[in-house]
């Protein structure tokens, strides 16, 4: 099989049969063979009735129904799962992603040699409120990531190797991360394309402001496991001993000042009278803390499954 589409979904009943009449358009003019998913995340509306009756009609279209809404990332890993395709395609349910992009996009998987192709919408229809949180988002993302040619790495619009979406987790809200988690699983190259994107057709967003301030969160948490996920001493262990040792050598500070003062018969206070020595004692404890945090994680890392969990990619015997 060429490709399969994966389509998350959640209300969108109103654009489902248009979205498929066009992408079974562009199929049948490329002689792609090819598998639609829907991915129902528990919609409230009759999106599921839609889908089983554009079932109905063909067979390459597909379906999943939550029973309740998770979220677009565990809608995707549903359909990577069970993805059979050479090429994988994601895609919106709104008609805000373009099907037409489909045969550039597989064109570059399967000739170019890119083991992901990320959209990019250039040119945006939405208001500013959402776009210009959206450039800080795709810079920052761009800065801790290391992906550097891409602008827009939340675009809906992606294509995919199928070992790549058969390797990577998707989980949580980590779709907004996809070609970074596709980075630490050993495929490097990732490219983009500019896309087409439309104003919304039917219904509106389901996306709010706050998930912004939950992806720079999840992208702080990805950082995190990516460089210390299997050595979590390196990082809490060194911070906890430099807090440690610089709270220790503060203390001895505050001592020997007092020592000096009584030697040479100077004025002086007691070392509780200090604010410097309870800064330093609290040093101290946090450093502890920290290193004993940093302890606990190797013991759960060590026993961890999946922790010789290597990427291969070829083998001579």
């Amino acid at each position: 099989m060429d490709i399969s589409v994966i389509v998350p979904l959640y209300n969108e009943a109103e654009s489902l049969p248009e979205l498929a009449a066009w992408i079974e358009r562009v199929m049948a003019a490329n002689n792609f063979s090819y598998e639609i998913w829907f991915i129902n995340d528990g919609s409230t509306d009759s999106s599921w009735q839609v889908i089983e009756s554009l079932r109905a009609k063909n067979p390459c279209i597909k379906g999943v129904k939550f029973r309740r809404n998770y979220g677009k990332s565990p809608a995707l890993y549903t359909g990577f799962l069970r993805a059979e395709g050479d090429v994988v395609i994601t895609m919106d349910a709104d008609l805000q992603d373009s099907p037409d992009e489909i045969p550039a996009l597989y064109r570059m998987i399967t000739v170019d040699g890119y083991d992901l192709v990320s959209g990019w919408k250039k040119k945006r229809y939405d208001p500013l409120s959402k776009t210009i949180p959206t450039k800080l988002f795709n810079a920052t993302a761009r800065k801790v990531s290391g992906i550097k040619n891409l602008h827009d790495f939340n675009c809906g619009l992606k294509a995919y190797k199928k070992e790549v979406v058969k390797n990577i987790e998707v989980y949580g809200d980590m779709h907004r991360y996809i070609p970074y988690l596709a980075k630490n699983a050993g495929y490097n190259k990732i490219g983009e394309k500019a896309v087409h994107h439309q104003a919304r057709k039917y219904g509106k967003t389901k996306f709010g402001l706050d998930r912004f301030v939950n992806g720079y969160l999840d992208l702080i948490t990805l950082w995190f496991f990516s460089r210390f996920g299997v050595k979590p001493m390196h990082f809490f262990g060194l911070l906890g001993s430099l807090m440690f040792v610089l709270g220790f050598i503060a203390v001895i500070v505050v001592g020997a000042n007092k020592l000096y003062c009584l030697y040479n018969g100077l004025p002086y206070r007691l070392v509780t009278d200090s604010p410097y020595f309870y800064l330093a004692l609290t040093a101290m404890i946090l450093g502890t803390q920290l290193f004993l945090a940093g302890f606990v994680g190797e013991l759960i890392s060590r026993n961890s499954s999946e922790r010789n969990n290597y990427q291969i990619e070829a083998e001579l015997k």
